[in-house]
């Protein structure tokens, strides 16, 4: 049997995933209302989360952050079985992943962190990507049911704590790929670009094909050989901001990246390849 805490989007369609598998599953959410909501699809609701996990082999969290997994697993602990096993969606510290790894298998429980990268509807369809790291043996024993609920399930490996690092880089890069566009549709409205042709133009052209090749490229330590000078990429970047300044809709991310771009033109990396601006800003001597 089955508890699931936190019923929140991707919660509550995990769980509906499980009960038409035919699972049986126990659910508790901080907002009573919500997890009562589960009820009408077969799941079994409880108001104290203590008795949600109680007889439960398995124990599904998708919380806030680390406080609330924490808190949330305090308040639980009496209800939990010996052996009981916690699985983490949540997506919290490196540091917070590996003190609860430790802590719960001191109380004779194996809590283990697998972050998503996925949305509600792909909580409910079994699609999307899941993280994992750590003791293997664990690992090797949630493997399959755990790539059950996922499109696909990604182990990096024997470090605990490593599947949480790699969420956090990947939230990261969305988190600044999402307001980077934001930009580019901004500075699209302003140049009077239709968005159908901005959607051809990402349709033909898509960037994001490129991502692996450019980690490759920011992290190499020669730079000094540009496929595209920073001088010149820098121009392009007054232009996205005047452009836009002239129309009234500033850019919200271009004017931090172009302060990043003159600090390296500053230390007379003007004629490297742009994709110096990668590595952050340059250290000072």
């Amino acid at each position: 049997m089955k508890a699931f805490l936190g019923m929140g989007l991707l919660g509550s369609n995990f769980v509906k995933a499980m009960i038409k598998k035919n699972e049986t599953v126990q659910v508790w959410n901080r907002t009573f209302s919500k997890a009562k909501e589960l009820e009408s699809f077969g799941a079994k609701v409880f108001e104290n989360v203590a008795e949600a996990v109680r007889g439960a082999d398995i124990i599904h969290l998708t919380l806030r952050d680390d406080d609330s997994v924490n808190d949330v697993l305090k308040n639980a602990q009496s209800g939990l079985k010996p052996g009981a096993i916690i699985i983490d969606h949540t997506t919290t510290t490196v540091a917070g992943a590996i003190e609860r790894t430790g802590h719960w298998k001191k109380l004779g429980c194996t809590y283990q962190h697998a972050p998503v990268f996925m949305g509600p509807s792909n909580a409910f369809e079994g699609t999307g990507f899941m993280l994992i790291s750590g003791d293997p043996e664990v690992v090797g024993k949630l493997e399959n049911q755990l790539s059950a609920m996922t499109g696909k399930l990604i182990n990096f490996g024997s470090e605990t704590g490593r599947a949480a690092a790699m969420k956090l880089v990947g939230n990261c890069f969305l988190v600044g790929f999402t307001a980077a566009l934001g930009d580019a549709l901004t500075l699209a409205k302003t140049v009077n670009a239709p968005m159908d042709d901005v959607d051809k133009l990402f349709a033909s052209w898509n960037p994001a094909t490129s991502i692996s090749a450019r980690v490759k490229r920011i992290t190499q330590d020669d730079l000094s050989k540009p496929s595209w000078e920073l001088n010149m990429s820098r121009k392009d970047t007054s232009i996205f901001i005047k452009t836009a300044e002239e129309a009234g809709t500033p850019l919200a991310v271009m004017p931090a990246i172009a302060s990043l771009m003159d600090s390296w033109i500053a230390k007379g990396y003007s004629n490297h390849d742009w994709a110096i601006i990668g590595k952050g800003r340059p250290i000072s001597k």
